[in-house]
Parts: structure tokens; C-alpha cells; sequence
């Protein structure tokens, strides 16, 4: 890989992790005077805990947040790196929604960044990973189950869109799975007493 390149890319990584680090959900409710949403429900200051504890409003709006500013960072990679380096950047965009720098170190699970990075990479695979959290939220009621088919869905998307290179496709599914152990304390709390 040329020097330059290299360059670009951890640029442009490390640009995504900044960008990733800024919580919309922390900060709405900061400017609002509302206490910490990591306080309060899951601990998750994601859209659907920010539903519970501020309504469905709040909720849209973090979600639009999340979802415009994955795109935009996916948009930017696209347009600067080569294919298979930008499911790269958007796990750089997922890691710093789960470790930000901005607010101590602890963040969300990355679910609607994820969903926005793949919106622009694969518009059509992103409605079909909605329609699959839809689907699996209307038999379960388990937010974490559906967001795991929606990341299963949007890696398998992404990896069939971007299939003229591998690594594109390996980029995607380790994006994936750590979004999915993000969520071990769902895990452990569902399954982890069942003997």
C-alpha cells in the first residue's frame, strides 16, 4: 500500500472515531438538563433508551443524528479510499460510539451508525436490515435480537455489494460481531443463568 494512502486511511480513521465519539444522546439531554441517559434505563445512551426515558421524539432525533453522521463519514471514505478500506473506517466510526473520547470512554453499541455507514455503501441492504430488526422486534420484543439481525443483515449486505474484494467483506462481518459483543450484558442476561 503507497505511503500516501496509508496516510489517508488512518486519517481518515482516526476522523471516524472522532466523529463516532461525539454522543448525540449525552449531549441532547446535557442541553436540556436532563441527568446523563447512561444513568437511567440500560445504561446504553442509545435512541432506544433514549426513548424510554425522554419519549419518542428525542428518540427520532438522536436516531436521525446517528444514522446522517454515518453517512457522511462513509460518504467522505468513499470518495478518498479504495473500496475495501472503507468498511475499515466505518468500524473506526462504530469504536468510538462504543469508547468515546468526549464522554469518558463509555458509549453506545454503534447499531444506527452502522446502519447509516451501510445506507451509503448499500442503500438496499439498509432497508432490508430494517425490515429484519422489524420483523425479529414484532416476534421477540428484544431490542438487542433485533439489532443483532439488522448488523447480521447489513454485514451480509455489504459483503455481497463489495464481493469484488474480500477484504471489504471481512471488514464488514468484524464490524459486526463487535457490535454484537457490545451487547454481552443482554447476552448474559437472557441466556447467561439457563443451565
Amino acid at each position: 500500500m503507497p505511503a500516501t494512502r496509508l496516510l489517508t486511511f488512518i486519517a481518515l480513521f482516526a476522523a471516524a472515531y472522532a466523529a463516532g465519539s461525539v454522543n448525540f444522546s449525552i449531549l441532547a439531554f446535557r442541553f436540556t438538563d436532563r441527568d446523563d441517559p447512561r444513568r437511567h434505563g440500560s445504561g446504553n445512551p442509545g435512541a432506544t433508551n433514549v426513548y424510554r426515558q425522554a419519549g419518542r421524539g428525542w428518540a427520532a432525533a438522536v436516531l436521525l443524528l446517528d444514522v446522517g453522521r454515518a453517512v457522511s463519514v462513509a460518504l467522505v471514505a468513499q470518495s478518498l479510499l479504495p473500496i475495501w478500506q472503507v468498511t475499515w473506517v466505518g468500524l473506526g466510526l462504530i469504536l468510538g460510539n462504543r469508547f468515546p473520547c468526549f464522554h469518558g470512554f463509555k458509549g453506545g453499541k454503534g447499531v444506527a451508525n452502522y446502519l447509516g455507514f451501510t445506507l451509503a455503501i448499500a442503500p438496499v441492504w439498509a432497508a432490508v436490515g430494517t425490515l429484519a430488526w422489524g420483523a425479529v422486534h414484532l416476534i421477540w420484543r428484544a431490542p438487542f435480537l433485533s439489532s443483532f439481525a439488522m448488523v447480521i443483515t447489513l454485514a451480509a449486505g455489504t459483503t455481497i455489494t463489495l464481493g469484488t474484494d474480500w477484504r471489504a467483506g471481512v471488514g464488514a462481518v468484524v464490524t459486526a460481531l463487535f457490535i454484537v459483543a457490545c451487547h454481552h450484558r443482554n447476552i448474559r442476561e437472557r441466556w447467561g443463568d439457563q443451565k
